[in-house]
Formats: structure tokens, sequence, C-alpha cells
């Protein structure tokens, strides 16, 4: 599976932007896909995660309430629209996938990975 997180861009604070994730190659079957970030000089950490049906989310508690993950398995894209956008949401976004149904919080659980797109956020 080849992923390609796109969306990314430059914001105000108390913006929005919506990334989305494009899967490509083998896409058949069920696959969870996990959005992580990582921030200069900090350590990659956790967004958002959703299963095949978009039934099952999960959210990092700095980001609950402002992003909502949602695929459409149609266009084989995974989206994570992001509002009242902070400072400290600055970073490289990027999707990754696993096969399977279950939802997955770090990042060795998942074996592929997209390319990040920058998200940044002026005060």
């Amino acid at each position: 599976v080849q992923l390609q997180a796109s969306g990314g861009g430059l914001v105000q604070a108390g913006g929005s932007l919506r990334l989305s994730c494009a899967a490509s190659g083998r896409t058949g079957g069920a696959y969870v896909i996990g959005w992580f970030r990582q921030a200069p000089g900090k350590e990659r950490e956790f967004v958002a995660t959703i299963n095949w049906s978009g039934a099952r989310t999960d959210y990092a508690n700095s980001v609950k309430g402002r992003f909502t993950v949602s695929r459409d398995n149609a266009k084989n894209t995974v989206y994570l629209q992001m509002n009242s956008l902070k400072p400290e949401d600055t970073a490289v976004y990027c999707c990754a996938g696993r096969v399977g149904s279950s939802l997955a919080y770090v990042d060795y659980r998942y074996p592929y990975w997209g390319q990040g797109t920058q998200v940044t956020v002026s005060s």
C-alpha cells in the first residue's frame, strides 16, 4: 500500500485545514489509517486513527473536539479535518496504514507510511 498525504499549508490560529491521505496499490481488504505529526525538535506523536468502516475512531487528547478523521473507501482516501487550529499544531503530518481492523496508537504498529505534509499555524 502506498500512501500520500496532502492538504497542508499556512493558516492563522483559529483557522481550519483538511488533510487528505490517498491510498494506492494493494488497497483491497480492511486496513486502519493513523495520522501522526512531528514538530521540529520533538518526537513523532499520534494524532488520530480510523478503522476500515469508519465506525471507530480515536484521537489524541490534544486534538479531541477539534480534529475529525473520516474516510471515503470508494476513493481510497482518508481525511483529517482540523478546526480551531493552534500554533502548537504546527508540524509535519503523516498518514500511516496497517492491515486489519484494530486501531493503533503507536507508530511501530504501522508498516506503511506516506510522505508528510507541512501544517503551519501562525499566531
